[in-house]
Formats: structure tokens, sequence, C-alpha cells
């Protein structure tokens, strides 16, 4: 029989399609998975030593802020001139400790010298003409008063010549026209006399007061020559306390107005260190709150000592002093991490910062279950806060394990599962 003319074995329709058959059940089998798959929650592999895994814990929980502070002086002088002038010389410079009195720079006014010796001419001249008036009251007074001895003496003389004539008179040596004009005679020297006796008294007491007038005036007019000479010292500028002299920005030959700052004096035998805190804390930030920096491994107590309440930025400036002994080494501009207390330690259910509070909010945390393989999602709500710890109030217990960081690469995922 020729081989055409064999008959042709049907094969079963299992075999003949079955490669549409299994391509059908792969996609049934992964239809079922992505259904089954988005039906529970989403999970994400993650490598375990690649995230901070916290514990739960109650425990004393610390509420204080935590910043950055920059040492500063106690007390920053700023150098003004008092005079106008030239600066003729540079005493001392930038970064010098200077005591009391010590001279920085000196100047040069020479309209200011003129003045000075105009008003010591104009003064001299007052006390010349104050002399010569002394010397004129004193002559007239004189002059009264030998007037007033002289009258005095003829009233005694007329006197006795008038008890002469009375008794002659009584005699009948005398008429009664003689004894009359000797009567009027003694009356007219006596009334005399007590005028110039008068007259004396008030010579004497307007002599007083014209030289106690004369002498304010002139009193007067030499203290404003002593000020005017004490001008002369302001063109020496000194260090009003003791302390670092940080700059001194003039050079020689330069005009210096009065009154232009010209440089700066920092006391560096004490410090403060300044802050800048969030408004938020405005209302809780009070004079004499605790503080403590940390320097050479020890904590270092502070307390603020002034608050500045201009907000600026969104934030308020806070100067604070320490307490103890300045630290060796401590520069003016260092820094340092200054933790201030709000309030005595309370207890309260804390776990540690972490990464996942700026990508859920505080709203909730990946919590571990007891196998620690897993982590599910977990609402929480948290209390206080600082640079360390945040308080728990509701959703965790202490003894739960949680995961604190690494959430911007667990996109939406519910679960964790780790590895």
């Amino acid at each position: 029989m020729d081989r055409m003319d064999r008959p042709v074995k049907k094969k079963h329709p299992i075999i003949r399609y079955k490669y549409y058959i299994s391509g059908g059940l792969v996609f049934v089998v992964f239809l079922a998975y992505v259904i089954i798959a988005s039906a529970g929650p989403r999970q994400l592999r993650y490598d375990a030593d690649r995230l901070t895994i916290a514990e739960v814990r109650h425990d004393k929980f610390f509420e204080f802020l935590d910043y950055e502070g920059i040492v500063q002086p106690i007390l920053t002088v700023k150098l003004n001139a008092l005079e106008s002038g030239t600066v003729v010389r540079i005493v001392a410079d930038d970064g010098d400790i200077l005591s009391v009195g010590d001279t920085i720079l000196v100047l040069q006014n020479p309209d200011l010298v003129r003045s000075i010796e105009d008003e010591r001419d104009e003064l001299e001249k007052k006390r010349i003409t104050f002399s010569e008036r002394e010397i004129q009251m004193q002559r007239r007074t004189s002059e009264l008063i030998r007037q007033t001895i002289k009258t005095a003496y003829d009233l005694r003389i007329i006197a006795k010549r008038y008890e002469q004539n009375k008794a002659e008179f009584e005699m009948g040596a005398r008429s009664k026209a003689e004894l009359e004009l000797a009567e009027e005679e003694y009356n007219f020297s006596n009334v005399n006399t007590e005028m110039l006796l008068e007259e004396l008294r008030h010579d004497s007491l307007m002599n007083a007061i014209q030289i106690s007038l004369m002498q304010n005036d002139f009193y007067r007019e030499e203290r404003r020559y002593q000020r005017s000479r004490e001008r002369l010292d302001n063109l020496i500028v000194r260090a009003p306390i003791a302390g670092q002299l940080s700059f001194l920005n003039v050079i020689p030959g330069e005009r210096v107005t009065a009154g232009n700052s010209i440089g700066e004096l920092k006391v560096i035998d004490q410090f403060k260190i300044s802050t800048r805190i969030s408004e938020h804390y405005i209302d809780r930030i009070v004079i004499g709150l605790p503080a403590t920096i940390v320097s050479q491994n020890q904590r270092i107590p502070l307390r603020i000592s002034r608050i500045n309440p201009e907000v600026r930025d969104r934030q308020f400036a806070v100067d604070l002093t320490l307490l103890n002994e300045i630290p060796e080494n401590t520069r003016i501009g260092q820094t340092f991490r200054i933790q201030i207390e709000l309030g005595q330690p309370e207890d309260a259910i804390i776990i540690p910062r972490g990464s996942f509070f700026q990508t859920t909010g505080g709203q909730w945390i990946f919590r571990l279950n007891e196998a620690g393989n897993k982590a599910i999602k977990a609402n929480i709500t948290i209390g206080r806060q600082n640079q360390q710890q945040y308080e728990i109030l509701e959703g965790l217990m202490p003894g739960d394990r949680v995961i604190v960081s690494g959430y911007d690469n667990f996109g939406d995922a519910e679960e964790i599962v780790l590895r």
C-alpha cells in the first residue's frame, strides 16, 4: 500500500490546543492573584537593618526646646566722639584689652582751642572789672565812714556847746535867741548824723548784695570756662569701661564729628548666649526660665535674662546668662546647643523622634507584630514633643515596637514585611 494512502490519526483536542490552554491558565492565575492582592492590604518588603526601630516606653517626658545659641559679650559699648576733630594719633588697635581710662585715639580741633582761649580772655576781663568795682565800692564806703565819723565828732562838740549855752541861759549870761540858735544847730547835726549812719548801713548792705551778685556772675563765667577746658580732654578718646576693643573705624587725618560712632568696646570677662525662638512659644518663655548647654562634656546651667518681644521672621530674640564660671576657651561668636526647660519632667508614654512625623503628620505609624517580621499601620495621637521625644496620647502601649524612619521609601504601603 502506498504511504500516501495511510489514514491520518486525529490528535486529542487538549493536545492540539495545549499551548493556548496553558496560556489561558496562566492568565487566569495571574488575574486571580491581582484580584486577591487588590482585595488585601498593600505590602512592601524591606530590609530591617535599613530601618530604625524603637520601643515605646513609659518614662519621664522632658519638655524643653533645643536651639542654637551664639556667645556674645554681656555688654557692648559704642565708642562715640564727644568732640569734633581731626584724628592725629591712634593709640589702641583692634583686639586690644583696655582698662578704664586708657587712651584709644587723640583728636585735634584748633577752632575749639581758639574758642577756649577767647573765653579765658573774657574771664580775665571780668575778673579785672569785678576787682575795680569792688575797689570803688570800698573807697565809697571808706569815704562815707570818714564822713560819718566826722559828723558824729561834730555832733558831740555841738552837743557840749548846746549844753553850755543852756546853762549860761539859765544863769542869764545868754539870751534866748542865742540858746534857740544853738538848739537848732544841735538838732540839725543830730539829724544829719542819723542820716549818715542810715546811709552807711544801706551802703554796706548794698555793697554786700552787689559783691554777691558779681561774685556769682564771675563764678558762672569761671565754671563755663572750666567746662570749656574740659572739652579739650574730650579730644582724647578714652575707654569708658574695661574690655576688648573689637574694632575702630577711623584713620589718621580723618575728620570726626561729635556724636559719631567710631568703634566698639566689649566686656569679655562675662558672656551671654543669644538665640532666637519660634513665636509659637512666646507665651511660655519668661525671664528666669532655666536652660543648659554642654561644654567640654559638662552641663552648664543658664537662665533667661532678657526677652525681646518683637517678632521678626516668626521668631523672637532671647538672651541667657551663665550661672557658673565661664567655660575655659569660650570665645565670642562660638555656638552652643541650648536646651530651655519649659516645665518639670512628667510621666508619659514616649517614643524617640524620627522622620515618620514629616511623612505621616503624626497621625499614624508602623507598629511591629509580636514576631517582629511585619509592621502594620496604627493610628496614633501625639501630644507634646521636644527635640528628642514625642509624647503618645493614644494608639500605642509601652513595650510596642515601631518604625520611626524610612517612610519616604514606603510609598502607599499599608504593611511592611521585614526581611
